[in-house]
């Protein structure tokens, strides 16, 4: 381990091997940091926050405070992040609210500067979030979602696999998957073709997606008749049983 001598290590905090814990930061005495991760200058890693190995978080970050929610009544909470993440400067990770509850982070993300990640919040695996992207409590976010600066997203929400958020985006319903969702209001604006392609998603796979897509924007069917349409003339790959599902879990309705 390499820890700068001006660094605060609490006593109780758990450190793998091969860490690198910068000037002035701050690790507090319930925190386990994983193999190989690196703390920047004046970085907090506080509460009982569980880190998994390779993660780098830079300078000024606060990860693992409590809860913003006024309902907290400082119960035993968590957030467990997992493996190889990139937290940029001033990002923000706050435990959950409920008593036993996670925020929960996955693997290999990238979050830039001043992103904000509140209470009982659930990212997947392979997002990319811009500056000052803002997820309210109990969001969800599934994996290979690239989300713009300045966007934020309402508690509840929940942004599908392999969706992209314009920047300045303002969400206050479930976003689907594979799609481009853009606006203030909200709106989709095309299919993300080229993230599926990067993903390696097969052409017969994009080109049902986009007839799938022209039936959720037909305005002249609501959501249940386009439901129908797309289960009838669209072939049931995975991508489309997905959106399906997606479409019918939702509580506070989707942006089309």
């Amino acid at each position: 381990m390499a820890i700068h001598p001006t660094a605060v290590v609490e006593p109780g905090a758990r450190l793998g091997v091969g860490v690198e814990v910068g000037a002035y930061a701050v690790i507090g005495s319930e925190v386990v940091l994983g193999d190989r991760c690196r703390v920047g200058h004046h970085a907090s890693l506080t509460g009982k926050t569980e880190i998994g190995p390779d993660n780098v978080f830079y300078s000024f970050v606060s990860i693992g405070e409590r809860t913003q929610d006024l309902k907290y009544k400082d119960e035993p909470t968590y957030l467990k992040i997992g493996a190889r993440n990139t937290f940029r400067e001033f990002v923000t990770a706050n435990r959950a609210t409920a008593p036993g509850g996670a925020t929960v982070i996955g693997d290999d993300n990238v979050f830039l500067a001043y992103c904000h990640f509140a209470h009982d919040v659930k990212v997947g695996n392979h997002c990319i979030f811009s500056n000052n992207a803002t997820l309210g409590g109990h969001v969800t976010v599934e994996d290979h979602v690239v989300i713009g600066g300045v966007t934020a997203i309402h508690q509840f929400c929940r942004i599908g696999r392999h969706a992209m958020l314009g920047g300045c985006t303002k969400i206050v319903q479930d976003a689907l998957p594979y799609f481009i969702t853009d606006g203030n209001p909200a709106e989709v604006r095309s299919l993300n073709a080229v993230g599926l392609q990067r993903s390696g998603f097969s052409e017969e796979s994009v080109r049902i997606l986009r007839k799938a897509h022209r039936l959720l924007c037909d305005e002249s069917l609501n959501t249940t008749q386009a439901l129908a349409r797309i289960e009838s003339e669209c072939e049931p790959t995975d991508e489309i049983k997905n959106l399906l599902a997606f479409i019918r879990a939702s509580e506070r309705g989707v942006i089309r």
